[in-house]
């Protein structure tokens, strides 16, 4: 999570205390005492407790189970590039992270080591070392990082990954990690929801909720269970939501983290099928049917579209596998399944059109770079950024292939001038504007006129409206003010 204090943009919710229940029991063994007189009543049987049988102290077993997964939690420390307030700039960002392998393997989530240039580790015995990224993933939010053994260590600290999946609404959990750039820090709650939809913020997986302390920081910390198993990757908090915070299931960290080890990235490969579940009860929508997934839309220039898949359609099975969508809980599963699959590889669904059986087959293209390329443009004042049809899927729309305004700096020619980030790059000095080259050339060439011809007329798509704009930059505002 990004620190306020670095000009974060991601929102977490506010700190707020948890009372933690002490249960506390009394041990030993009942017994009848002697005073030396003769009873007439049959006197209490022994009754002899064994260890086993006595109620375990509740802080006992929390504590058991911090002990297993703390000394491995580390605060994670960047250094990363931004392109956000119309200059290239670089900004400090903190975060928490999980080794989870004694050579160091480091858990942590993608928007923590984003455009990271330098990534250090803090450890719980206070030894630090650098880290290099060896696998991220946007959609996820989840990344892998090697901690360098700069120190001669040969083992470090570890914890394991368990199975989030046993995990049932109730159960106590604790939320480790670094909130607010402290470096250490343990909250406990419970889990409120096992499997929460959060329609928008991931496509691929559900979200394990508690009301464990998730705070701006946490993000990339583990979620624990009792036994001291890492059950989930702490990435969300809603700022105004209570004690709400969302982390990662470990059973889906489980499937991929394979795949980030060996190649790097996930190659998810794209079909541009909407997905919707048979029983949509937020739109009061109730298909007849109790197996398959109903087709909502389909992307245009997609494989989906050009296969012939309608929307209407109820997909019954995906290369041979079954699939079934009662609610929205199970989308995220079939998309997941749809996404691991070979990109330029043909699969068949069968499908249930209206009743008839139609059988279809789709190539499924590589879905490639889900966030823009970015450029910095200096004496210009402003940063532009791809369109992505994942990233900026409202821009897409617009403008298929192009590019737009990022950040303004302010004060600065662009802002001067009247560019807003947002604003679709369409002209550049009577220059067709496609691509970030397209960009940077005229730019080269822009810097080369006489200090006194430095204007350059810009045309841009905003709000769907064309406009015109010259882009004075005669005045160096980098300059040093006399």
């Amino acid at each position: 999570m990004r620190l306020p204090n670095y000009s974060a943009t991601t929102p977490f919710r506010i700190f707020k205390p948890i009372l933690a229940l002490s249960l506390f029991f009394t041990c030993g063994c009942l017994t009848a005492q002697s005073t030396g007189e003769t009873s007439t009543a049959e006197e209490p049987e022994t009754i002899h407790l064994t260890e086993s049988l006595l109620p375990r102290d509740f802080r006992e077993t929390i504590q058991e189970a911090k002990e297993k997964v703390f000394p491995a939690v580390v605060f994670i420390h960047c250094i990363s590039k931004s392109f956000l307030e119309g200059k290239a700039s670089k900004q400090v960002v903190s975060g928490s992270g999980v080794i989870i392998s004694e050579n160091g393997e480091v858990l942590t989530n993608w928007h923590v080591v984003d455009n990271a240039t330098e990534v250090r580790c803090l450890l719980s015995d206070g030894r630090s070392a650098p880290a290099r990224v060896i696998g991220t993933d946007k959609d996820m939010d989840i990344a892998l990082l090697q901690i360098e053994g700069a120190d001669g260590a040969v083992s470090w600290p570890h914890a394991q990954l368990g199975e989030s999946s046993r995990l049932s609404e109730g159960d106590f959990v604790m939320a480790m990690g670094a909130p607010w750039g402290l470096s250490r820090s343990v909250s406990i709650g419970i889990i409120s929801c096992k499997d929460r939809y959060l329609p928008g913020v991931s496509e691929y997986h559900l979200w394990m909720q508690t009301d464990a302390a998730i705070s701006p920081g946490n993000s990339g910390g583990p979620l624990v269970d009792t036994e001291g198993w890492v059950v989930g990757i702490n990435t969300l908090g809603i700022p105004d939501g209570g004690d709400t915070g969302f982390a990662i299931p470990s059973s889906t960290i489980r499937q991929i983290l394979p795949i980030l080890r060996e190649r790097g990235h996930l190659d998810w490969s794209y079909s541009g099928i909407e997905l919707q579940a048979l029983t949509d009860f937020n739109r009061n929508i109730y298909f007849d049917a109790d197996t398959g997934v109903m087709v909502a839309s389909t992307d245009n220039h997609s494989p989906a579209k050009s296969s012939g898949i309608q929307a209407g359609d109820r997909i019954l099975s995906i290369g041979g596998s079954p699939v079934k969508a009662i609610s929205e809980e199970q989308l995220p599963e079939i998309r997941r399944m749809i996404g691991l699959l070979p990109s330029e590889e043909s699969i068949t669904l069968e499908i249930d059109r209206h009743g008839t059986p139609v059988s279809k087959t789709v190539v499924l293209h590589k879905k490639g770079s889900v966030k823009g390329e970015e450029l910095d443009c200096p004496r210009w004042d402003f940063t532009a950024k791809s369109i992505n049809r994942f990233d900026t899927p409202d821009l897409y729309f617009r403008q298929p292939e192009g590019v737009f305004v990022l950040g303004v700096k302010y004060p600065g020619n662009a802002g001067r001038s009247g560019l807003v980030p947002r604003d679709i790059l369409i002209q550049i000095d009577n220059v067709t504007i496609k691509t970030l080259e397209d960009i940077r050339a005229v730019h080269a060439q822009a810097m080369e006129k006489n200090p006194g011809e430095r204007r350059s007329v810009v045309i841009v798509l905003r709000s769907g409206q064309r406009r015109q704009i010259v882009l004075d930059y005669s005045m160096d505002h980098n300059a040093p003010q006399s």
